[in-house]
C-alpha cells in the first residue's frame, strides 16, 4: 500500500494540515479495506481546524469520494488550499472545503468521467447508465458549492473545462483567490491618460478570466498532465466488481 497523503504539524500555527500531491490512489479504493481505513484513523486524530494543500491531476473516483465525505464530516473546519492543480476526482475532493481557495497560477479541471467496456449491445447500454450516473454524483458535489445549475455544470464537464483562479472564484467553485489584497487603493487625481475606455476594459477582464476548455491549443500542455487524470480504465460491464475496481475520473 502507497500512501498518497501526508498529515504534518504547521510549526507557526500548530494546526495540522493535510497534503495531496499527485495522484488520489493509484490504486482503487473498491474491495480495498486497508487504505481507506487508515486515513479515516489518521484523520480522526487530528483535532481542530485542519488545512488540506491539494495539488492533483486525480485519481481513483472512490478515493476521491470517500475523502471528500470524511473531511465534510470532520468536527473542525476544513479549508482547501490549491497550490497547483485540482483536476478531474481531485476537483471533487476541493469541493468539502468549508472554505476553498486557490492560488492566482493554479488550474482546475472538470470533465466527463469515462471507462473502457467490452461486450454485446446490453453491456454497452449498461455502461453509458453506468457513467451517467458516476456524472450526476460527481455533479452533486459541484452544486453543493458553487450553486450553478446542474445544466450547467453538466454541460461545462462535458466540454472538459480548465479554470484559471478567477475564473473558478468567479463561477463559484472556490471561495476566494490566496494572497489576494482586497484593499483598493484610491488614486489621488486620475489624469485623463489613466482612464480605459469601458470597451477595453471589459476586453482585459475576460482575458483574465479565460476558462481554458478542451481545443488542440491545449494538446502539449495536456500531454504533461498525468494520464489518471484524464482517462478511465474498466473491465467487462457484466463483472461489476471488477469494473468499480477500475473506474476513474
Amino acid at each position: 500500500m502507497k500512501k498518497f497523503w501526508n498529515f504534518i504539524q504547521n510549526e507557526d500555527t500548530s494546526e495540522t494540515e493535510l497534503l495531496f500531491n499527485g495522484p488520489i490512489s493509484e490504486d482503487t479504493w473498491w474491495g480495498d479495506e486497508v487504505t481507506p481505513a487508515l486515513f479515516r484513523d489518521e484523520l480522526a486524530k487530528v483535532s481542530g481546524n485542519l488545512t488540506v494543500w491539494l495539488n492533483s491531476p486525480g485519481g481513483d473516483v472512490f478515493a476521491a469520494s470517500q475523502i471528500y465525505s470524511m473531511l465534510k464530516n470532520h468536527k473542525g473546519k476544513v479549508t482547501v488550499k490549491i497550490d497547483g492543480i485540482a483536476a478531474s476526482a481531485a476537483s471533487v475532493v476541493a469541493m468539502a472545503g468549508d472554505e476553498t481557495l486557490i492560488a492566482p497560477t493554479a488550474l482546475m479541471m472538470i470533465h466527463d468521467p469515462s471507462t473502457c467496456a467490452m461486450g454485446n449491445k446490453a453491456d454497452m447500454e449498461k455502461a453509458i447508465i453506468l457513467l451517467d450516473e458516476v456524472k450526476e454524483s460527481i455533479i452533486n458535489a459541484y452544486e453543493t458549492k458553487s450553486h450553478l445549475s446542474r445544466n450547467k455544470i453538466a454541460k461545462l464537464m462535458s466540454d472538459e473545462t480548465w479554470l484559471n483562479a478567477k475564473k473558478a472564484h468567479e463561477m463559484g467553485f472556490v471561495d476566494g483567490i490566496l494572497f489576494a489584497d482586497n484593499k483598493k487603493s484610491v488614486p489621488e487625481k486620475e489624469n485623463e491618460s489613466d482612464k480605459k475606455e469601458p470597451a477595453e476594459e471589459e476586453k482585459e477582464d475576460t482575458l483574465t478570466a479565460m476558462t481554458y476548455s478542451k481545443s488542440k491549443n491545449l494538446s502539449a500542455f495536456l500531454s504533461k498532465v498525468s494520464a489518471s487524470a484524464e482517462s478511465v480504465t474498466g473491465t467487462p460491464i457484466d463483472q461489476l466488481e471488477k469494473r468499480l475496481a477500475l473506474l476513474k475520473y
